[in-house]
């Protein structure tokens, strides 16, 4: 082989090195970018926490000690309301197999110094439907925050609302014809599971550090359990955005209240002699405990779904006043409401959960004692008129036969 030859050969082989060193390369590179594409597109994400989480949130950090965010009531709701977020997320997290690097749902908890500890997983189609956070003791304590802020529950109680995705419509529709029909929603798998839960952690912690909030659907479940929690004597605080308000068993009762009130009037007309002969009404007797159960309703007058909650009857209005304490009332069955009013909206607008973290919200505060309220919470203090009971029979002495 001549020098010349030689030489050719060699500036072959370090061009053909350098093509294959600039292949590879760019292989790197494109593994590279596939890895971070997904990422990428979790920070684009419509849900992402930076996308359309809150603003202006404060951060915890050690002058929570002295004075705690959440002794305010606007810093409270937009905290619950992240949460009920995140478990929404949970359950998409799970339908579209994101790995823990891409799931959208810490990112609603993480920077309120809370972690994840147990999901409540609905038996018939394995969807999330609730969520129990806890403080997170050791996250805090990185920012130098030595104790849990005054006000800031121990645990979390979380409930999602229906969600319109093909794994999991069907039982979220199905408890909502329950309730539509019913008003009633002991009947779902859900109300077991979630009351189980919130006893759980009102054992571990204790009723005054625990919450139990939920959203459209999961309001009304949140509703409920607590309620029969408060029946045992537990009371918990509850926050319940866009509750349902609307079904046919109410809109029967209300004709049927109708009817009554058409019924009195006509008698009020005949003379004394007609107007005597009739059933005497029955009367209940209620009771005024030494605690009364006062959940926090969270409504819109655009969503026809809880708007019902807003017809007042006697209620005191003040404008803002979420850190407001209910006063006195003549019934034992009231709600902390708080309505929400921009003029006509759409109803995805109005019921949605964004709006309750939004900035420029005003809402207007109620301690109502409406007759949805009143009804729904009239158990928790009726006591049933004493039974007079008939007086014991002796019992017969048994004679038996003698023969002689």
């Amino acid at each position: 082989m001549s020098e010349r030859e030689g030489m050719a050969k060699k500036g072959a082989e370090e061009a053909k090195s350098e093509v294959l060193q600039v292949v590879d390369e760019a292989g790197r590179n494109l593994d590279c970018a596939n890895q971070l594409e997904p990422q990428i597109q979790t920070q684009q994400h419509p849900y992402a926490f930076h996308v359309s989480g809150p603003r202006n949130v404060p951060s915890i950090n050690w002058r929570d000690l002295i004075n705690s965010t959440w002794k305010d009531g606007k810093y409270k709701r937009t905290v619950i309301a992240c949460f009920i977020q995140a478990v929404y997320l949970l359950e998409l997290d799970r339908q579209e197999s994101r790995s823990d690097e891409t799931c959208l749902a810490p990112k609603w908890w993480i920077p309120f110094k809370y972690k994840l500890v147990e999901t409540l997983i609905d038996e018939r189609d394995g969807s999330i439907f609730g969520a129990i956070l806890e403080w997170d003791r050791a996250a805090a304590l990185a920012d130098f925050v030595l104790l849990r802020p005054k006000g800031a529950p121990r645990a979390v109680l979380v409930l999602r609302g229906t969600l319109l995705k093909s794994p999991t419509i069907r039982r979220d529709i199905e408890d909502d014809l329950r309730f539509l029909a019913w008003e009633s929603l002991k009947g779902s798998v859900r109300f077991s599971c979630a009351f189980k839960a919130l006893r759980s952690i009102s054992d571990k912690y204790g009723s005054s550090n625990v919450c139990i909030a939920g959203h459209s659907l999961g309001a009304g479940f949140a509703l409920q359990v607590g309620k029969a929690l408060a029946k045992e004597g537990v009371f918990v605080e509850a926050h319940l955005f866009n509750p349902p308000s609307l079904s046919l068993a109410s809109s029967l009762r209300n004709m049927g209240e109708k009817a009554g009130m058409m019924w009195k009037r006509v008698r009020s007309m005949l003379p004394s002699s007609m107007a005597d002969d009739g059933v005497e009404e029955a009367t209940s007797s209620v009771t005024l405990g030494s605690k009364q159960w006062v959940p926090h309703l969270y409504v819109n007058n655009s969503d026809y779904i809880c708007c019902y909650y807003s017809d007042q009857v006697g209620a005191e209005d003040s404008s803002d006043k979420e850190n407001a304490k209910p006063p006195e009332t003549s019934s034992p069955c009231a709600a902390k409401l708080f309505v929400f009013s921009k003029g006509k909206q759409k109803f995805l607008e109005a019921h949605g959960l964004e709006q309750w973290w939004s900035d420029d919200l005003e809402l207007q505060m109620a301690v109502s004692n409406s007759k949805l309220i009143s009804r729904q919470l009239k158990s928790l203090y009726s006591v049933p008129p004493p039974t007079q009971q008939s007086p014991a029979k002796k019992p017969a002495v048994p004679t038996t036969a003698v023969k002689l």
